[in-house]
Parts: C-alpha cells; sequence; structure tokens
C-alpha cells in the first residue's frame, strides 16, 4: 500500500495542534507549581516567580493538620488498594473461568453499581455508615471507597484473565492444586499488568476523591487530604498560597505510584479488551 505523504501546510497545522494541547494541559499544573513558590500577596500575579519563598510550604507542614491528613489518607489509600485488588481479582477470575448460579446477575449487579451519580449515593450510604458507627472511622472510608473501585476493577481482572489460556489451570488441577492455589501461584503472576491497572485505579480513588471524604468525615483531625485542601479555602477566606502548595505535595506520591505502575499500564488496559 502507497503512503500518502502529508502536506506542509497540514503538518503545521497537525504539529501546532499538538503544541496547543500540550500547552492547555500542561499550565494547570505549572501554575500551580508557581504559585505555590510565591508570597500569598502575589499569588494571582500573571509574573513568574519574583520572590522564591518556603513559606507556604512550611506553613502547610508545620502549622496546620496536614501531616495528620497525609496519615489519614495513607491508611484508607492502603486499605482500599490492598482489599480492592484482592477482592477485584478474586471476583474477577471466579466470573472469567467458573460457571455458578448467579453469575450473569452478579455481572450485571457489578456494571449497574457503576451507573448511579455519586451525589444520588452519598445519603443512603451516609445513614447506612451512621447506624454501623463508622462516620468518622478509616473503616467507614476504605469500606465506601470498595463500592466505587471493586465493581469496576472486577470487570477489568474479568476481561484480563479471559486472555490467560484455561490451559494453565488445568495443568495445575493436573499438579494437585486446588482452585484458589491455582489462581494464587499461576494464574495471579501472570496477570501483574491487570494488577497494576486495578491498584492504580484504587489508589487514584482513594487518594483524589473528596464528596464522601468531605461528607462522612468532620472535625479537621480526621480528615484525609482531599477534604483537608478545602480548609485553605472556604467561605471565610482564601489561602491560595498554602492551597497550592498542599496541592503539590499532594501529587508527589500520585506521580511516584504512577512512575512504578505506568510500565504495565497500557498493557494491561488493553489485554482485557481482547480475547484470544
Amino acid at each position: 500500500m502507497q503512503t500518502r505523504k502529508r502536506s506542509p501546510l497540514a503538518s503545521f497545522g497537525l504539529h501546532t495542534g499538538l503544541v496547543l494541547g500540550t500547552a492547555v494541559a500542561l499550565f494547570p499544573p505549572l501554575w500551580l507549581l508557581v504559585t505555590s513558590f510565591k508570597p500569598k500577596s502575589e499569588a494571582f500575579s500573571t509574573a513568574l516567580v519574583k520572590e522564591f519563598t518556603l513559606a507556604n510550604y512550611t506553613h502547610v507542614v508545620q502549622d496546620t493538620y496536614f501531616l495528620t491528613w497525609f496519615g489519614n489518607s495513607l491508611v484508607v489509600v492502603l486499605g482500599t488498594t490492598l482489599i480492592g485488588v484482592f477482592i477485584a481479582a478474586t471476583t474477577g477470575y471466579a466470573i472469567s473461568r467458573f460457571r455458578f448460579p448467579g453469575m450473569r446477575p452478579l455481572m450485571w449487579v457489578l456494571l449497574i453499581t457503576q451507573m448511579f451519580p455519586m451525589a444520588v449515593l452519598i445519603v443512603p450510604l451516609y445513614n447506612t455508615m451512621a447506624t454501623l458507627g463508622l462516620l468518622n472511622q478509616p473503616v467507614g472510608l476504605i469500606i465506601t471507597y470498595l463500592t466505587i473501585a471493586v465493581p469496576f476493577c472486577a470487570w477489568m481482572m474479568k476481561g484480563f484473565f479471559d486472555t490467560i489460556p484455561i490451559d494453565i489451570d488445568e495443568s495445575g488441577r493436573v499438579d494437585g492444586l486446588t482452585p484458589f492455589g491455582t489462581f494464587w501461584r499461576l494464574v495471579l503472576p501472570l496477570a501483574k499488568p491487570g494488577i497494576a491497572v486495578t491498584g492504580f485505579y484504587s489508589f487514584v480513588t482513594a487518594w483524589a476523591e473528596v464528596a464522601y471524604a468531605t461528607a462522612f468525615m468532620t472535625g479537621e483531625e480526621n480528615l484525609t487530604l482531599a477534604g483537608g485542601l478545602q480548609t485553605f479555602v472556604n467561605r471565610y477566606g482564601s489561602d491560595w498560597g498554602s492551597m497550592t502548595a498542599a496541592a503539590v505535595i499532594i501529587a508527589v506520591p500520585a506521580a511516584v505510584v504512577f512512575g512504578f505502575a505506568q510500565r504495565h499500564l497500557v498493557s494491561g488496559l488493553t489485554a482485557g479488551a481482547t480475547k484470544s
């Protein structure tokens, strides 16, 4: 097949569009980073940093509950990610490999739960957590985030397990492994890209979610990072310097996790879309 050579005008338009798209995507985080190093009086200045200062970061770390919020978020994120990945992986494997009564309704339930807007679920979930005494408790927030992460991740893992040959399971059973032993020793090591995707999705769900964290956690000492950011900008005043500094610090762990997971993300996302 002959390839059509792109005209100079079309090439110029393409590269111009790419440059503009890149600029639009990079402007918000760059503005956030630059503003965090400005004095509070220059937060809305259009100029770059005139007086470089770390006062915003010092104030956030030393004079607020930021470290407490960070610890709360860390507990919630670790619980959501570890439990969510385990439940999603075992559920996805069971749906992919076994046929049991109620399997199709279960798949529909996992799918339908993703269709409800978050705002609709806040009140019933709040009432449930209040009845169980889980308000202002990290456990309550973990359970709430699992309701978001597990259904989507289970569907994703099911599609990924569909691409792994069933002969591997049969060879495990021939060697005397139980179904869970086959899953744990043979199939799960082959599912690292899928696990990376589900783990990253669970991490982002718990790390960046705001609505549930604000509704279920009250009192500054109980807030997570997402809820704590709102204390810098509220109806009583706006401390944009502290908010941008806190946002930059919050973005660092997410960037580190993405750096470790990114080599598996593309293969994990595309593997579940095809079936061998």
